[in-house]
């Protein structure tokens, strides 16, 4: 079963996303408020024997991002051999990855609209791979990272170019306007390296396939991610790691192909689904 956020009537729920409708769950639970309670209480698995009970609820509803209010989102930069190579700086992969925040308000669900700024033209698309970490650590080591993982889903880590370029070495404020990226549709439970390890994801705008890897050709491998990424902060249940996107960004078109109202950005992967935002302007 997979799992969603999203809301109905003005108020947000949580439950199954059966692709024909939700099955609403969060009124059942009250001590779990949201999917990240559900997560840190390990109950996902009630979640779902409780779902079959019970029949779809809601067929007018709109996708919030699946963990809608996470501790903390990082996100990883540079991590195909594809996309070291585009920065055309000589250099070879760095020992150690790069890393940058997200916030929760950054994203739209599945179906939302992306919106361009007045203040920049240049909104770029990256599709990538995000874990939801389940169980927490500090210091975890790589051959157990996968035992801290709850589940995957799926991003556009939109991105705005050149105020990624406004400091000498920070990219924080190029990849946080509200609403400049998509996230969703919903939370697959993960159960099996297998989901991870040699997965393909793609990209397309407006049809056109524009980004295509494996998760096998990463750089830093989603173990690792975790491994580092853990070694100086303490993962918590909900805690979102965005894994990675492959070459082929608009920015790295001659000329540059960055996003316009009425585009359609999708990305999906093997076992985890598709992904599909709209975009407008501000």
């Amino acid at each position: 079963m997979n799992f969603a956020t999203y809301t109905a009537q003005g108020q947000q729920f949580y439950g199954v996303d059966t692709g024909t409708g939700m099955v609403a769950l969060s009124p059942y639970f009250p001590d779990w408020p949201t999917l990240r309670d559900v997560i840190a209480a390990d109950a996902l698995h009630q979640l779902a024997l409780k779902a079959q009970d019970l029949s779809v609820s809601h067929t007018d509803f709109s996708y919030d991002i699946p963990v809608p209010n996470p501790e903390k989102i990082i996100c990883v930069g540079v991590n195909f051999p594809d996309r070291n190579a585009e920065y055309k700086d000589g250099q070879d992969a760095p020992p150690n990855m790069s890393l940058f925040p997200r916030f929760a308000r950054s994203f739209t669900g599945h179906n939302g609209t992306v919106i361009r700024p007045p203040e920049s033209p240049q909104l770029d698309y990256e599709g990538e791979i995000a874990i939801v970490i389940g169980k927490g650590g500090r210091r975890i080591a790589e051959a157990d990272a996968y035992a801290h993982v709850a589940g995957l889903t799926l991003c556009n880590e939109g991105t705005l170019r050149d105020w990624v370029r406004h400091a000498k070495f920070n990219v924080t404020q190029g990849k946080n306007w509200d609403n400049s990226g998509a996230m969703g549709p919903h939370l697959v439970p993960f159960t099996s390296a297998a989901q991870l390890d040699d997965v393909e994801l793609r990209s397309h705008v407006n049809g056109e396939l524009r980004q295509q890897d494996r998760t096998s050709r990463m750089l830093f491998p989603i173990r690792r991610q975790i491994a580092y990424i853990s070694t100086f902060t303490t993962l918590v249940p909900g805690d979102i790691i965005v894994t990675g996107t492959p070459t082929g960004a608009g920015a790295r078109f001659d000329p540059p192909r960055f996003l316009v109202p009425g585009d359609t950005v999708t990305v999906a992967a093997e076992g985890i689904g598709t992904l599909s935002c709209t975009v407008g302007d501000e």
